[in-house]
């Protein structure tokens, strides 16, 4: 995938993708979909347990290849592990034996890549924390740690910054500072970004449109436009658009039988 970064902008398209894992008669993870993602869009999906967010996340970032249908970046097929991506997990895979900076260089380390390490200084410092560089990941709360992952992710300034439930461990307080931190970053950073999350009311805060799942097989039961405008305070999630928002989710979910009106 050459010269793929010049192509990207970003921009994500699906069409038509679906994965069954195990061949004919095997388990049909998600139905045919279509989608589109905008360059500098955030954009986070929401469903239930096991109705393939995480396996359309890996199809997207070129981890595994769907059974049929095709996925694009910018002009450029997805054939294979994308280079322009940014990928953070629930558990945030630090190495404990490095530093805080050493494992935010990390990437620049394996790439190759020189001249990193103001913007290494300049991400922590915007994450809050800047004054841990010297520390080490077993000397860290959960959330600095995770903010210490988005870092990491974004060093090389990639196109594209993939979240799987990474606020999922964390105590109530410390994820509604890491979704106000993370509506932020999309902001500063201009990346495309796509979220993950078991949590309605922060799939609609920190994302642009909130794709509904339904169960397996996956497939999208609605696309909806987020309104507000950025950068956002938590006391948004008090208003009437936001509680009509995720009033409009759980209908999805009653429906289907996943939540029980």
């Amino acid at each position: 995938m050459k010269g793929f970064r010049q192509m990207v902008g970003g921009a994500i398209r699906l069409e038509r993708v679906e994965k069954t894992y195990g061949g004919a008669g095997g388990v049909q993870a998600i139905a045919p979909l279509s989608v589109e993602m905008r360059a500098g869009e955030a954009v986070s999906i929401v469903g239930p347990s096991g109705c393939g967010k995480s396996t359309l996340m890996r199809l997207i970032a070129g981890l595994d290849a769907p059974t049929r249908g095709t996925i694009s970046i910018g002009s450029t097929p997805v054939d294979g592990p994308v280079p322009d991506i940014g990928i953070v997990f629930q558990r945030d895979l630090l190495l404990e034996w490095r530093s805080v900076m050493g494992n935010v260089m990390l990437p620049a380390e394996i790439k190759r890549l020189a001249g990193l390490e103001v913007r290494a200084g300049e991400l922590l410092k915007e994450l809050d924390v800047a004054g841990f560089a010297g520390a080490y990941p077993w000397q860290l709360s959960g959330g600095m740690r995770q903010r210490v992952a988005i870092a990491r992710a974004l060093l090389t300034k990639p196109a594209l910054l993939f979240l799987d439930e990474p606020f999922s461990a964390l105590d109530a307080l410390t994820r509604d500072q890491m979704n106000v931190l993370l509506q932020r970053l999309q902001t500063t950073q201009h990346v495309t970004t796509l979220l993950i999350t078991h949590s309605i009311a922060e799939a609609i805060f920190c994302a642009d449109r909130v794709l509904v799942m339904s169960g397996r097989p996956g497939a999208i039961l609605d696309d909806i436009r987020v309104p507000f405008d950025r950068p956002r305070r938590l006391a948004v999630r008090e208003t009437p658009d936001f509680t009509a928002i995720g009033r409009r989710i759980r209908e999805h979910f009653e429906k289907a039988g996943v939540l029980v009106g």
